[in-house]
C-alpha cells in the first residue's frame, strides 16, 4: 500500500502546517446556510487540500461524494453525476460533503460542465469543497466569485522531515538523517512527492548513492510573491517569475498591490522606485520594440524590489488579488460596445476602424440624429442604448 494512502491523516490535529486552513474550514462547515455554498482550497499541489476535505468529512461524519476534473468535460455528464448527488440524502452518514477535485484541470473547452457547475453550487443543499493548484486562471473567474478562497501554505522542509520520520517509526526503518534532510529539501514543498521518494529508497540496500533533483514545479504567483517579499535577495531570485503561469503585466499589478503588505516607510518607498522603473522598461519595450530590455524589467521585478527591505522578513501574509485587474476589465467592457459600433459605421461607409474610433463623438451624434440609422447599420439593443447614455 503507497504511505502517502497509508498514513494519510484523519483528523484536523494530524495535519500539520496548514493551522489556518483547517481553522477556516472548520468555520465554513460549522456556519454552512449563513453564507456561501462552496469552499476552494487552493494552493501547490501535494500540500493536503484533499487530504483536508476528506479530513472534514471524517471530523464531521459526513459522507463525502468525489468528482475531478474529468467528470466537468460537460453539462450533460456533470447532470448525471453531481445532481443526483446533491438531490439525494446520505444513506450510511449523517451529513453529506461533495469534493470537486483539482476544479483547474478543466480545459477552456469544457466550460460548460463549469457553467453547470455553478448553477449546481447554488442547489446544493450540502456544502462543496473544491481544490485547485491554480484557482486566478481566467477562465475561473466566475467560480471565485461563487465561492470562499483558502490558500494553503507551501509546506516547510521542516515539517516535512518530521513527517518522514513519524513514518519511518511506525515501519520500523532507519534512514540516515542528512538523506532525510536532503528529501525534505528538494520536494519544495511537496509532502507527498517527499512520501513517495521515502518509500522507495526504503527497499534500496544503499539509497546513499541516489541523486535527488529538486521538483521542477510550476509556481503558483503567492509563493513567487513570498520569495520576493520575504526571502534575500540572490541571484536565483532573477527567475521566480518565469515559471508563474501568468503574462508579466498581470505579475506586475500583483506585485504593485501587494508591497505595501510587506513594506512600510523607507522599504516601501524604495521598492516602488524600484516598480517604476519596471514600468519605463515596459514603455521602451512597447514602444521601441526594444526586446534586449525584457532583462531589466525582471531584474527590478524581481532582485530590485526583494533588495528594497532592510532584513528578511518572517510570518505568513494573506496576499491580495490586484484592483486594477478588476478596473482594467470593467474599463475594456464599457469601450466593447463602443468599438464595435464603430467597426458597422466604418465598414458601412468604407473608412477604416481606428479613424472610426477617432471621430466617434461626431458619429454618435449622427446616428442618434435619426433612428433610421441604427436601423441600417444593424445595432443591437445593447449597442443602442450605450448611445443614449
Amino acid at each position: 500500500m503507497p504511505w502517502v494512502e497509508k498514513y494519510r491523516p484523519k483528523k484536523f490535529e494530524e495535519i500539520k502546517g496548514q493551522n489556518l486552513a483547517v481553522e477556516k474550514i472548520k468555520a465554513f462547515i460549522k456556519y454552512f446556510g449563513t453564507g456561501k455554498k462552496a469552499i476552494i482550497l487552493h494552493g501547490p499541489p501535494g500540500i493536503g487540500k484533499t487530504t483536508l476535505a476528506y479530513a472534514t468529512a471524517e471530523e464531521t461524519n459526513a459522507e463525502i461524494f468525489e468528482l475531478n476534473a474529468s467528470d466537468l468535460r460537460n453539462k450533460i455528464k456533470l447532470q448525471e453525476i453531481l445532481k443526483p448527488a446533491i438531490e439525494q440524502q446520505s444513506l450510511i452518514k449523517k451529513r453529506k460533503i461533495i469534493l470537486v477535485d483539482e476544479v483547474d484541470g478543466i480545459s477552456t473547452v469544457d466550460r460548460g460542465g463549469l457553467i453547470e457547475l455553478l448553477s449546481l453550487i447554488e442547489l446544493s443543499p450540502y456544502p462543496l469543497i473544491i481544490t485547485a493548484n491554480n484557482i486566478w486562471d481566467r477562465k475561473l473567474s466566475s467560480l471565485r466569485k461563487k465561492a470562499e478562497l483558502i490558500q494553503f501554505k507551501e509546506i516547510d522542509y521542516n515539517t516535512i522531515k518530521e513527517a518522514m520520520i513519524y513514518i519511518l517509526r511506525k515501519e520500523n526503518l532507519f534512514v540516515d538523517n542528512n538523506l532525510l534532510t536532503n528529501i525534505a529539501v528538494k520536494a519544495k514543498g511537496d509532502l507527498r512527492a517527499a512520501i513517495n521518494d521515502l518509500q522507495t529508497i526504503s527497499k534500496i540496500k544503499d539509497p546513499s548513492s541516489i541523486e535527488f533533483h529538486e521538483r521542477n514545479k510550476e509556481t503558483d504567483i503567492f509563493n513567487a510573491l513570498k520569495k520576493v517579499f520575504k526571502e534575500k535577495p540572490t541571484n536565483s531570485l532573477l527567475g521566480v517569475f518565469d515559471s508563474v503561469k501568468m503574462p508579466i503585466d498581470e505579475i506586475i499589478l500583483w506585485v504593485e498591490e501587494n508591497i505595501p503588505l510587506e513594506y512600510q516607510g523607507q522599504e516601501l518607498a524604495k521598492a516602488y522606485e524600484a516598480l517604476s522603473k519596471v514600468d519605463i522598461f515596459k514603455g521602451r519595450i512597447y514602444k521601441q520594440q526594444y526586446w534586449r530590455f525584457l532583462v531589466y524589467e525582471n531584474i527590478f521585478l524581481s532582485y530590485g524590489i526583494s533588495a528594497s527591505k532592510k532584513e528578511i522578513k518572517t510570518g505568513f501574509t494573506s496576499y491580495k488579488r490586484p484592483t486594477r485587474i478588476l478596473k482594467i476589465w470593467l474599463n475594456n467592457q464599457r469601450t466593447v460596445k463602443k468599438k464595435s459600433i464603430a467597426q458597422k459605421y466604418a465598414q458601412y461607409v468604407h473608412i477604416g476602424q481606428k479613424r472610426a474610433m477617432h471621430e466617434f463623438p461626431i458619429i454618435k451624434q449622427i446616428i442618434i440624429s435619426n433612428s433610421s440609422i441604427a436601423k441600417e447599420l444593424k445595432l443591437n439593443d445593447e449597442e443602442v442604448e450605450y448611445l443614449k447614455r
